[in-house]
């Protein structure tokens, strides 16, 4: 099968995107495929585009390990003046247009906010993941709490508002969670104890994004869940060395502690893997996601949002969660090109 592995782009997680990319396009050479991994912002610029499958090329060759600071866009865009006027970089319509499928290794903005699905709906090309509608909505981290609410699915109580609109006294007690609604890899989150800490949240916030969600401040254990095809994989409990799950410890190994399956009692288990199932259902969701939650010391849990295109990196924590059932790497690439190829 002719597979492009799509990474890279210019959202704050072009670096997750690029070292997933190399994860899955290495995974995916074993299983006997025709695979590139492709920029899908700087493409490729050779006008032999038309044979690329049959090249013999170790296309993970220029992608590096993740920094510990943010990526640098400005620079990233600098080297496509012309970037405004096409977002695809040179040949990648061309070259996804040639493949069986393509494999979404996307994160964040244009990768995750649904774009890119609906130009390859219009284009004719299949892709892994959910579609661009759902896409959309759990991008939008303020209309993911708004379906929670109204399906009855636990969330932290909290608002959203734009740059115009922001209220005269913080509406959410302290300590809260300020972050870009759009935002991923927890760019742009921070955590207020106070006003002053408040105001510098809600300008890094804005930093990112034109709209903010200020939320409860849930006090417990971190966890993380993803749903295939309808059906929960086990929890992961994720527990930060210092600090809390932001972009570094998410993403520099030895950071966190990450225990799957989540040490926890089998009923709230159980609830844990029935709400997400149901969260799925209710965002629309097609093929997989991953949700990430909150359980207080009552034992009450809060689903923060859904990552439609999960991190698949070495240390990304839907991997894990597969391994605890047998299902190892290279087996998960194949599962999800495989239930993206049925719908």
């Amino acid at each position: 099968m002719k597979i492009v592995v799509l990474a890279g782009g210019i959202s704050t997680e072009r670096d997750v995107s690029l070292v997933s990319g190399m994860g899955i396009y290495k995974a995916l050479k074993t299983k006997g495929h025709q695979v590139m991994l492709l920029d899908v912002f700087l493409g490729y610029e050779g006008e032999d585009w038309e044979s690329v499958f049959e090249m013999d090329r170790d296309w993970a060759e220029t992608v590096g390990a993740i920094r510990e600071d943010n990526p640098d866009i400005e620079e990233v865009k600098a080297l496509r003046p012309d970037w405004k006027k096409n977002f695809f970089g040179p040949h990648v319509l061309d070259i996804c247009r040639a493949a069986d499928i393509v494999f979404m290794a996307l994160h964040g903005e244009n990768g995750e906010n649904g774009k890119i699905q609906a130009c390859f709906d219009l284009s004719g090309i299949r892709y892994t993941g959910t579609d661009h509608v759902s896409s959309a909505i759990c991008m939008d981290k303020g209309i993911t709490k708004d379906l929670f609410r109204a399906y009855d699915i636990p969330t932290p109580a909290g608002i959203r508002f734009g740059k115009d609109e922001i209220p005269a006294e913080n509406p959410v007690p302290y300590p809260c969670i300020v972050k870009a609604c759009c935002g991923g890899s927890s760019v742009g989150v921070m955590i207020a104890q106070n006003e002053q800490e408040y105001e510098k949240a809600l300008a890094e916030a804005f930093r990112y994004d034109n709209e903010v969600v200020v939320e409860q401040y849930i006090n417990g254990r971190e966890f993380s869940i993803s749903v295939v095809d309808g059906k929960a994989y086990p929890i992961i409990e994720i527990a930060p060395i210092s600090g809390f799950y932001d972009y570094k410890n998410k993403y520099q190994a030895g950071a966190t502690i990450e225990t799957c399956p989540a040490q926890i009692g089998e009923e709230i288990t159980r609830h844990i893997m029935r709400t997400a199932e149901k969260a799925f259902k209710a965002l629309r969701l097609h093929g997989y996601a991953r949700f990430d939650l909150m359980m207080d010391e009552a034992e009450n849990i809060y689903l923060l949002e859904a990552n439609t295109l999960p991190g698949m990196t070495s240390t990304s924590l839907m991997p894990q969660e597969a391994q605890a059932i047998g299902i190892g790497y290279a087996d998960l690439c194949q599962l999800l090109i495989d239930l993206s190829l049925r719908d």
